[in-house]
């Protein structure tokens, strides 16, 4: 086995076995809800404004984390107890006072750094409405989870397997084509799985939705890669041994859960193909 072999099966395992560890409290929180599901999105929040401020810049105002990870909770707690709009405010008002905070350092960095706001603040919110304010919610997020990991590990495993042509070189010189139709197809088999678990006919729809939410989780990743790139840093963080921190095994999500919290919105929240 060539040495390129080995280090693709080397970091296949170290996804999988990353998903394993962080899987159980995750789901478990999905499946208790109120107050561990909060509880969970504001442990992330923390941790994800925290590691921006490091990828941005590299860690030297980290006042600026404080702001973002205190926006961000704030606007949880109003997005489970109040509503959207409100909690829309506490974002916008902490990438505000991020940017004043830091705009003595220059426009450009303050501008990085309050984009954080949104960044870390968007994909909570997204899973507190998917996850309480929709009568399938429970069901609902466990299958966003499952079809963004199930793509992550099928793009790597493909993408490392079959090669071919890169997906964006500029950015991401190891993701390939291959990658992303392998991430469409096992995120397609966890919508008909869904649809047979759920014991409902809306399987063609479940792996339609799957497809998207599949190409919508990896431009989440290949934004991050630019971001990376941008400043020159490897990973966002060292949370998780050999696969970086919580920003770089979440990036799918942040994309993938507002997007699909804005569709089920747009086509009348339930009656998205879960009924």
């Amino acid at each position: 086995m060539a040495l390129s072999d080995k280090i693709a099966g080397a970091g296949l395992v170290r996804r999988i076995l990353s998903s394993l560890v962080l899987a159980p409290p995750v789901l478990a929180a999905v499946y208790y809800g109120t107050p561990w599901f909060e509880l969970m999105l504001v442990l992330a929040a923390a941790e994800m404004a925290r590691e921006w401020t490091r990828l941005c810049d590299d860690g030297r105002t980290m006042p600026a984390a404080w702001v973002i990870a205190a926006g961000t909770i704030v606007a949880i707690g109003l997005a489970s107890r109040v509503g959207m709009a409100e909690a829309a405010l506490a974002v916008a008002a902490s990438a505000v006072a991020t940017f004043l905070l830091v705009l003595p350092r220059g426009r450009a960095i303050a501008t990085w750094l309050a984009a954080g706001a949104p960044v870390v603040a968007m994909p909570c919110l997204a899973f507190i409405w998917l996850r309480l304010d929709t009568e399938q919610g429970r069901e609902i997020c466990f299958w966003l989870l499952a079809a963004v990991w199930a793509t992550d590990i099928g793009a790597y495993a493909v993408g490392r397997t079959v090669g071919g042509p890169k997906l964006w070189p500029q950015v991401s010189p190891k993701k390939t084509w291959s990658g992303l139709i392998g991430g469409v197809i096992a995120a397609g088999i966890v919508g008909y799985a869904t649809s047979w678990l759920l014991g409902n006919d809306r399987a063609i729809a479940l792996i339609v939705v799957g497809f998207v939410v599949a190409v919508v989780s990896q431009g989440g990743d290949l934004a991050e890669s630019a971001v990376k790139r941008r400043f020159g840093v490897k990973d966002a963080g060292t949370l998780i041994p050999g696969h970086g921190g919580l920003l770089d095994r979440v990036d799918g999500l942040i994309a993938a859960a507002p997007a699909l919290a804005i569709a089920m919105w747009l086509f009348g929240g339930d009656a998205f193909p879960w009924r």
